[in-house]
């Protein structure tokens, strides 16, 4: 089941928001989520619930034997085999084909690739349990002794499906103590509205310009761009750039509204990444779950009995890479941003800030983009295509022109889009809204107000209007 969905928007999620509701005690109303959270799993992974009920047992069991041994041996054994077992069902499930495709390439084996589906959203549950047993044997989280509390932890379905990875720790007060006021229904549900819109108004349609010139990047169904134009494969992987942002933060800023709802604040996933002077910076804002995992769990790991300042870096954006996708273009993703991180230490942040900002904004969206290029491409051929493309090396070797007249009409035709899209990217809407609600004005706070109430009821209607004649709206991000 997914959010952009009429079934979830008219059935599911009011059904278990009036059961929510009606329920008095907490302890109920935990109930009530737990149930609508495996059903939400289960309707698209009906056998894999078995493998989320048996990941939230292992992992609470060993939470809890961490916290009985505190200090001791036991507590660390406990901790070295949660994190075990916890990474091999990961490496099993979602990169047995791509490792056994490598070995059968490097020893000219015929060893047979297992088809083994990919359980959605493994990579997000399986970190946020990694990081509550680390967490325990921290000590910066008291075990949880409630089977049932922990597992509302780990099946909450608003972030279940595609994050963001929630820690532990932000929800711990929560689950045992939380209420929700109008104002948290109120402001989560139009965060709710905004995400869907960002999805099935922007993102959606972002997409329909990168199949027609890419193909079905996301089904790994790509089209042959060797004689696309310089101008062509710039415009694309721009719109493709642009279609990531808002798909994957769309669903962030449904997640964190449907929380919300409930009670829950979860942590931002995104703060305007695009704004950026610098890679660092744009790691600073994108993600933003993902990469404070890597840089609390793995980066100031001690290696052979110290940390090791670059080899952590190069496993954390080998990881980075590698954590998006049983592919070789995600691990040169990763390691390509390592490398331009690598650099922005080496040249420092006193000498980068005092380049002019036109400069820094220029080389940091040249990286960017060029990063999602290699994102979108995991047939090696066309991400090689992509790259003579983009060069300018395609009107030499394919006799690809500089510009052609498909790209200007697709151009032309989505203008207005594109040209929202990247204002929408920007925290100009934020600062609008700021102008409302803290010019201290009572008139100007309610003509805000009711501006963004009337908004967020059109934005749901427009989404609606476009649900209906569509079939399937997957988030980029549940391929993860």
């Amino acid at each position: 089941m997914v959010f952009a969905d009429l079934f979830f928007l008219y059935i599911f999620l009011p059904l278990c928001l009036i059961c929510y509701f009606v329920s008095k005690k907490l302890k109920t109303k935990n109930t009530v989520l737990i149930i609508f959270s495996l059903v939400f799993y289960a309707w698209g992974e009906p056998l894999y619930v078995i493998l989320l009920l048996f990941s939230a047992a292992f992992n609470w069991f060993m939470g809890g034997m961490i916290g009985r041994y505190q200090g001791q041996k036991k507590a660390k054994m406990a901790l070295a085999a949660g994190v075990i077992v916890d990474v091999l069902l990961l490496v099993v499930f979602k990169y047995t084909g791509f490792l056994v495709e490598n070995v059968n390439g490097l020893l000219h084996t015929a060893i047979p690739v297992p088809n083994i589906s990919l359980p959605i959203g493994i990579s997000f549950f399986t970190f946020q349990a990694i990081s509550y047993i680390i967490d325990c044997y921290w000590e910066t989280v008291v075990p949880q002794r409630s089977f049932k509390k922990f597992l509302l932890y780990l099946s909450l379905f608003p972030q279940l499906i595609a994050g963001p990875i929630v820690r532990y720790s932000v929800v711990e007060k929560e689950i045992e103590k939380r209420r929700s006021t109008a104002a948290d229904i109120s402001e989560g549900a139009m965060r709710f509205v905004v995400g869907l819109a960002k999805k099935v108004i922007i993102a959606n349609n972002l997409y329909a310009i990168v199949t027609q010139f890419y193909g079905d990047v996301n089904k790994n169904q790509y089209a042959d761009i060797s004689s696309l134009s310089f101008l062509g494969t710039w415009f694309v992987v721009i719109c493709y750039s642009l279609y990531v942002y808002f798909d994957f933060s769309g669903y962030s800023d449904m997640a964190i509204g449907l929380g919300r709802m409930f009670g829950f604040h979860f942590n931002e996933n995104f703060n305007y990444p695009f704004i950026c002077k610098t890679i660092s910076e744009f790691w600073q804002r994108w993600h933003i779950s993902l990469s404070s995992f890597f840089r609390d769990y793995l980066f100031y790991v001690p290696i052979f009995g110290k940390t090791r300042k670059y080899l952590n870096l190069f496993l954390v954006w080998f990881c980075t890479g590698l954590w998006h996708g049983a592919a070789w273009n995600f691990i040169f993703w990763g390691l390509y941003f390592g490398l331009f991180l690598l650099l922005e230490i080496k040249i420092g942040k006193k000498r980068m800030k005092k380049w002019p900002k036109v400069l820094t904004h220029i080389y940091s969206k040249l990286i960017i983009v060029i990063g999602f290029g290699i994102f979108c491409f995991s047939d090696m051929t066309q991400l090689g295509n992509f790259f003579v493309n983009i060069s300018g090396v395609g009107m030499i070797v394919n006799g690809a022109g500089f510009a052609d007249q498909i790209t200007w009409s697709a151009f032309v035709k989505n203008m207005f889009l594109v040209i929202f899209a990247i204002a929408a990217s920007t925290p100009i809407l934020q600062q609008i809204k700021k102008f409302f609600f803290e010019w201290g004005n009572n008139t100007v706070y309610l003509t805000g107000k009711i501006m963004g109430a009337v908004g967020c009821m059109a934005l749901l209607i427009c989404s609606s209007i476009m649900l209906v004649d569509s079939t399937n709206n997957p988030f980029l991000y549940f391929r993860f």
